[in-house]
């Protein structure tokens, strides 16, 4: 008869999980979370800490929002779940009705699948298939910004920037050109390959896993003049950037355009369960339209239009127009910049970015995910921030926290920010 393991679970954890971008050959402490409400994660031992990253920047209005907790509670007594080939039910209608009536202009049908990966892989076959349905065989080219990052599944690696996360499956990627956020990049790479791509992915105004970087408004209208002109379709990821993280509902919205697709997920749900939808003109869903079964899309995931994620999505953008979930995005982003600048003395060895709710500072040093860098601020964040989770991405050090965090906790957020980035800056003070 086997023992009974009577170390608590958090001890156990290294005995049989494997977790994400997590060097498990590194000694790096777990975070033993037993709960979360609002802002603040609790901790086995009975701390609390702060969730300034909003989870992995899923978490929209906050932990446990009893509105989004009642959604799921009552559609989970009336429908949990049924496949959706070949039926359908009324939280997946009512939530695709909602996000065609709030999205960009011209984006009119709703594909459901899981999360931000799936979200971009169903854009990227669709837009391919799409163009394929036309007779125009030969886009068979995708088009990408350098610093991209769209997921980790196949199709989404191979159109983010593969340094560092994808180098190794590089033999089993798909065509893709790169290019900075520049126009004049753009128009060169449109002229030299446009007639061969099927279509353009961007993650609009902010690229998250590049450190918070900047894609221009200008950028954006440019991509969006040159796929006109080149027949080539424009994707937008706003997996990240959905919902009023960069103080709009959505990125898109702060260049003026709509995108020909358009990937959602994480705060889709208020980041309360895995949904994603990816939105597509009608011009999209009519190439596959036929009385013919073989030109039908062929994808779907088992729990594409998951009922009890629908309603809680819809339970959320309740809570987004209700609460102004966007202005206070935007209100909290401004104070916790405020609150970082007056702390942290100018100097060209950092450089600021705020994008409404998401607020970046980023030191001098080697570029990129893995630079030296990263696990001074990563120490930091461990010895100078108990109380406060923050996870620096290479060099950078960004805070997006949920749209119910108050001024004070805004305020213990940029304390908290400019002691680890002091203490970086400055190790001999420290």
């Amino acid at each position: 008869m086997a023992v009974a393991d009577t170390r608590p679970w958090w001890e156990r954890d290294a005995d049989v999980c494997w977790h994400p971008y997590t060097q498990h050959g590194q000694a790096e402490g777990l975070l033993a979370i037993r709960g979360a409400a609002g802002a603040w994660l609790e901790l086995a031992d009975g701390r609390k800490i702060l969730d300034a990253v909003s989870s992995w920047w899923a978490c929209l209005h906050g932990h446990g929002h009893p509105q989004l907790v009642a959604a799921i509670a009552k559609q989970a007594a009336t429908l949990d779940h049924v496949l959706f080939a070949g039926c359908t039910h009324e939280p997946a209608v009512r939530l695709a009705e909602r996000l065609c009536a709030v999205a960009p202009a011209g984006l009119t049908r709703a594909f459901y699948s899981d999360d931000g990966s799936t979200a971009v892989e169903v854009a990227l076959k669709a837009c391919y298939a799409a163009a394929a349905r036309r007779g125009e065989q030969g886009r068979t080219l995708f088009l990408a910004l350098e610093g991209g990052y769209h997921g980790d599944t196949f199709g989404a690696m191979a159109v983010g920037d593969p340094d560092p996360f994808f180098r190794e499956y590089g033999d089993l990627m798909f065509q893709v050109e790169r290019m900075p956020a520049d126009v004049g990049a753009l128009e060169a790479l449109m002229a030299a390959r446009g007639a061969e791509a099927a279509a353009l992915i961007v993650e609009p105004i902010v690229q998250g896993a590049a450190g918070m970087a900047s894609v221009p408004p200008a950028f954006l209208q440019a991509a969006r003049r040159l796929c006109d002109e080149h027949g080539v379709l424009l994707i937008a990821d706003e997996v990240m950037t959905g919902f009023g993280r960069t103080g709009t509902l959505f990125a898109c919205e702060q260049a003026g355009i709509s995108p020909d697709a358009l990937c959602l997920s994480k705060g889709l749900t208020g980041g309360m369960l895995p949904l994603a939808a990816t939105l597509f003109s009608e011009a999209i869903f009519e190439a596959f339209r036929s009385d013919d079964r073989s030109r039908m899309f062929f994808h779907g995931h088992t729990f594409t239009g998951h009922a009890i994620g629908c309603a809680v999505a819809l339970a959320s953008l309740d809570v987004v127009e209700a609460e102004g979930t966007p202005a206070r995005m935007e209100a909290n982003g401004r104070r916790i910049e405020a609150g970082l600048r007056s702390a942290l003395e100018e100097g060209d060895d950092l450089a600021w970015r705020r994008f409404g709710g998401i607020v970046a500072v980023e030191l001098a040093g080697e570029s990129g995910y893995l630079s030296e860098v990263g696990p001074r601020l990563k120490a930091a964040c461990r010895e100078l921030s108990p109380d406060v989770l923050l996870r620096p991405l290479g060099r950078v050090l960004y805070a997006m926290p949920p749209a119910c965090t108050t001024e004070a906790e805004c305020d213990l957020i940029a304390t908290r920010m400019a002691a680890i980035v002091q203490s970086v800056r400055h190790p001999e003070s420290a």
